[in-house]
């Protein structure tokens, strides 16, 4: 069993109840517009770090971090990068990758809208973990975790960070 603590759009900001709620994880993953390369060496400080970058996001971190990952943990094939849509609004260069190559869960920032919803069409689970930092429109700063054992994702909780 992995346990994933998932966050996206922090734009720069570090708070430091991410140690806390991402105490008990396994790896870390990040949804793009970190902001700043410190966040994401903070977070890389607490866990592995799986980390795309974002349209925000600058050439340093753009170095370090693809704009797409695919990658496996367990049995579940996960696909993460910034902007990708959702069910039946994918952006068509995500659509084309997802319909050629499916996967078990596909993971997207961008919106900062929570948003965790199956997918009946490509039998994926997509989940957005909405914004966990100060910039942007939303009213509620956000994370998500959640367990993989073997193909099954399980145990997904949001997390509140309060106010922006």
């Amino acid at each position: 069993m992995k346990r994933i603590g998932l966050l996206s759009d922090t734009h720069s900001c570090w708070d430091e109840r991410f140690a806390e709620y991402f105490a008990d994880c396994d790896e870390i993953w990040h949804a793009g517009d970190v902001g700043s390369m410190e966040v994401a060496d903070k977070l890389a400080a607490l866990h592995p770090l799986r980390c795309v970058c974002g349209n925000c996001d600058g050439g340093d971190l753009r170095i370090v971090y693809p704009p797409l990952a695919r990658f496996r943990v367990e049995e579940v094939e996960v696909m993460m990068t910034h902007i990708g849509g959702y069910p039946g609004h994918y952006a068509p260069h995500i659509r084309e990758r997802l319909m050629s190559r499916p996967t078990d869960l596909f993971v997207c920032g961008h919106s900062h809208i929570l948003k965790v919803v199956r997918d009946p069409v490509l039998n994926l689970l997509h989940i957005n973990p909405g914004a966990a930092g100060h910039q942007g429109w939303h009213l509620v700063r956000t994370l998500v975790r959640f367990s993989i054992t073997g193909k099954r994702i399980h145990d997904l909780e949001v997390v509140e960070l309060g106010g922006r």
